[in-house]
């Protein structure tokens, strides 16, 4: 089963940095975001990424193509120009890199990558810019059980994001301008899609979050997995702030790996 990631925007919001590199590569305890949304999926065996890519997609690119390099213990014969990888500690990981262009939107970046999903009947999707220690297992056995076009998970934060209309058997049924961080439910952006989405997609230019997403809750086939656990958006200077003490506390709660 792949992990469709969305690493095109541009993040403005923390434009202190995303100025210089694409927002899931501004860096956490030293390494990219992007890294630590997928070492999440990798701990539960889903090794399988397709990456949307967009705004400094070649930098997303030139990582991985040195990344294996990088984790490897390896000796340089500069005589004649050798090299031997002893051993190396990358992960088993296949990743796709898709150019989804510099100004598409969610929908379409989505569209664009249909070839690659394949025959799949279903796929993980989820933003890259934000950490969590959800279940993805328990996620996924959630969007079986209620069998609808897309399972969203959901959580309380602070506030001061946009909140999600939640009936009572846990289906989405529209979408609020701000949350209330006393009851307000927010997309944490771990999702679970079957392929049937690309019937609501239109012709992409739209926000996955906009058209797509309140065409999908009225039809009633969006449901909303309820997360209790950590997670976090990195939007801000002060969100990276505040992931990097959890990381160098030793306290981060999005790192169930070893």
């Amino acid at each position: 089963m792949k992990v469709v990631i969305l690493a095109g925007g541009k993040g403005t919001r923390i434009s202190e940095e995303s100025v210089l590199k694409p927002k899931p590569m501004i860096e956490i305890g030293g390494m990219p975001i992007l890294w630590h949304i997928m070492k999440l999926y990798s701990y539960y065996d889903y090794h399988d990424f397709v990456i949307c890519c967009g705004y400094k997609g070649q930098m997303i690119k030139e990582y991985f193509i040195h990344y294996a390099a990088y984790q490897a213990d390896s000796t340089f014969s500069l005589a004649d120009h050798s090299v031997t990888v002893h051993k190396s500690h990358a992960e088993p990981w296949r990743v796709t890199l898709v150019n989804t262009g510099l100004h598409t939107l969610t929908a379409g970046r989505i569209l664009k990558i249909r070839d690659y999903i394949g025959d799949d009947e279903e796929f993980f999707l989820t933003y890259g810019d934000g950490v969590s220690n959800v279940n993805i297992p328990a996620l996924l056995d959630f969007h079986h059980q209620k069998g609808k076009t897309v399972t969203i998970t959901t959580t309380q934060p602070l506030g001061r994001f946009g909140a999600l209309k939640i009936d009572r058997e846990d289906r989405v049924k529209g979408f609020k301008e701000k949350a209330r961080a006393d009851s307000a439910w927010v997309n944490a952006g771990f999702m679970v899609m079957n392929r049937r989405v690309f019937d609501y997609l239109g012709d992409g230019s739209e926000m996955l979050e906009a058209g797509p997403f309140e065409t999908i809750a009225a039809a009633d086939e969006m449901t909303a997995y309820k997360h209790e656990g950590f997670w976090s958006p990195m939007d801000m200077m002060r969100d990276k702030a505040y992931l990097e003490e959890l990381w160098s506390s030793g306290q981060a709660p999005w790192k169930i790996w070893q």
